[in-house]
Order: C-alpha cells, then sequence, then structure tokens
C-alpha cells in the first residue's frame, strides 16, 4: 500500500525539495527549499545546503559567523503563514477548529469556497486523505494559481483529491451527496440554495466570516431558508503563556479576534426545522432591524 500523498516529505533525512525552517538563538524563523550545490544566507554568515541533505532533522548547523540554528521540517501551521499569499489565510487556530467542529473525516466529500491562498485546502486535504474529494472554487484566477502553487510546494506536487474551478460557487456548484461545504467568502449567504441542493442529509455548512455584520446575516438567512437545523456561531482566542523558572504569567501579545465560525446541519428533504423556544431579547428586532425577514416582521 502507497503512503498518503506527502507523508514522505515528513519524515527521514532531509531530502534535495525539502522545505525547511531555521531557528535562531532569538527564535526567529527562516524557510526555505532546500537545492544541491545552494548555500543559505544571513547576514550572520552563510552555511551550504549540501550539509543539510541527508542529515536528521534535529540537526543544529553553524554558519561562518559561528551562529547556530536548529533545522527542522515546518508544520503546517508554520508553513501557512510563511508561504506566499495572494489572499489573507485562514490562521491556524481557525483551520483546527473547521476541522473538528465541522468533523472533517478521512473520505469526507468536501466543497470550499474561497480558496485564497491555500491554507485552509491543505488542512481539508490532510484530514480526507487520498480517498476524499476536496472541490475549491475561487472567484480570482490569480489566486487559484498562488494557492495551486503553494498546495503543490507542500505536498510535493499535486494532490489527487483536489480540484479547483474559478468562478462563484453559486454559479459553478454542480457536485451532489457532499459531506461538508466550507465558506470563506464575502457573502455566504447568497450561497445558500446551491450549498442545500449539495449536502447530504445530516451534511454541515460551515462559514468563516470576519465581521459581526456578516455573521448576522448569514444566521438569520439560515434560519430563514429552512432546510438547516438552528446554527451554532463562536469565535477562537490564543493566548501563549511565558514560562521561565519562577515567572509563569501569560505573554503580553495573543491571537485575538481573526473570524467568526459558524456552523449547521443539513435536514432530511422536506423536513421543517423544530420551532425555537428561546425569546430573543428585547430590542432584538427592532425598529432599525434590516436584516432577513424585516420586510415581514421578524420574530
Amino acid at each position: 500500500m502507497s503512503e498518503p500523498t506527502g507523508a514522505a516529505r515528513r519524515r527521514g533525512p532531509f531530502q534535495v525539495g525539502d522545505q525547511v525552517q531555521l531557528t535562531d538563538p532569538k527564535g526567529r524563523h527562516y524557510t526555505f527549499t532546500l537545492e544541491a550545490g545552494k548555500s543559505f544566507h544571513t547576514h550572520k554568515g552563510a552555511f551550504p545546503h549540501d550539509e543539510l541533505i541527508g542529515a536528521p532533522e534535529g540537526t543544529v548547523v553553524r554558519t561562518t559567523g559561528n551562529v547556530a540554528y536548529l533545522a527542522l521540517r515546518p508544520l503546517l501551521p508554520d508553513y501557512v503563514l510563511s508561504m506566499p499569499r495572494g489572499a489573507a489565510v485562514v490562521y491556524p487556530k481557525d483551520a483546527g477548529q473547521i476541522l473538528a467542529m465541522a468533523d472533517i473525516f478521512p473520505g469526507a466529500r468536501v466543497v470550499e469556497a474561497g480558496v485564497g491562498s491555500g491554507s485552509l485546502s491543505m488542512f481539508l486535504l490532510r484530514a480526507i486523505g487520498d480517498q476524499g474529494m476536496l472541490h475549491s472554487y475561487e472567484r480570482r484566477a490569480d489566486f487559484a494559481e498562488i494557492a495551486q502553487e503553494n498546495v503543490a510546494r507542500y505536498f510535493g506536487g499535486p494532490h489527487p483529491a483536489w480540484r479547483v474551478t474559478v468562478g462563484d460557487l453559486q454559479d459553478h456548484l454542480s457536485d451532489t451527496d457532499v459531506d461538508r461545504v466550507i465558506l470563506d467568502m464575502l457573502a455566504p449567504w447568497e450561497c445558500l440554495d446551491a450549498v442545500s441542493k449539495a449536502l447530504v442529509p445530516g451534511g454541515i455548512v460551515c462559514a468563516y466570516v470576519a465581521t459581526t455584520t456578516q455573521l448576522a446575516r448569514t444566521v438569520e438567512t439560515i434560519r430563514e431558508h429552512g432546510t438547516f437545523n438552528e446554527p451554532r456561531a463562536w469565535e477562537t482566542m490564543v493566548r501563549t503563556w511565558h514560562v521561565e523558572g519562577l515567572a509563569v504569567r501569560p505573554d503580553h501579545r495573543m491571537i485575538g479576534h481573526t473570524g467568526f465560525l459558524l456552523t449547521a446541519r443539513r435536514l432530511a428533504e422536506g423536513v421543517a426545522p423544530p420551532l425555537r423556544r428561546r425569546r430573543p431579547a428585547p430590542g432584538a428586532y427592532g425598529a432599525d432591524y434590516t436584516g432577513p425577514g424585516s420586510g415581514s416582521g421578524a420574530s
């Protein structure tokens, strides 16, 4: 049985074409691709790539300036933050939430709208494996090209489970029996008709949006659509800690708001969602409310 795509590049000695992440004494990272005969240069000196080719991960190399660098393969969270970008990337903290809360499983059939620079696509491809299917839709051809280059560089070539279509999802979506749909786009509420038709009963739609306005409109439109259960919305924040001797405290900087996530599940065909028993807060649908259902009087 052959190894999953990209697995051979994640273990064993360094090879030509591998991505290498160097860490300097101050904890700064430098990422490059190994090439025979080339050298890595910094203001602290240089060393030849050949010194790493064939060496195990975790090797320490020294430059001509006698500065030590730790050499490891970059983890996927490291890679997506250092790769070339056409659009903003989905941060690893949000990608991890999407994989867990949208229940991305091996062999899943997944549709993604808004490929950006390919960050989330790589997380999804690793989760679904070679036997799954990821069909990504991207409106901008230049973004799609950058994403495909980033994905191929990480996996060592094209991934067999991935297909990219340039165009709007609502205009081009032809996939059926889809298990999961991930919407990383400006107006996910515009795609709900197409998404509802593509998803299997019990399938999950997961939207990633930046603002509270987008979040509110997406949630209310899902409720009004009538083919999904009650959506769940949240955001995550990551705070690292400084640990040195007795000095144990939160770091002064943290990864705060990057985006909101929401999920909802497709109901069986012809089934109406159960009535919500929770009363809205007073004024939630006041005179200034202009969201979905405002023309008919939201309640």
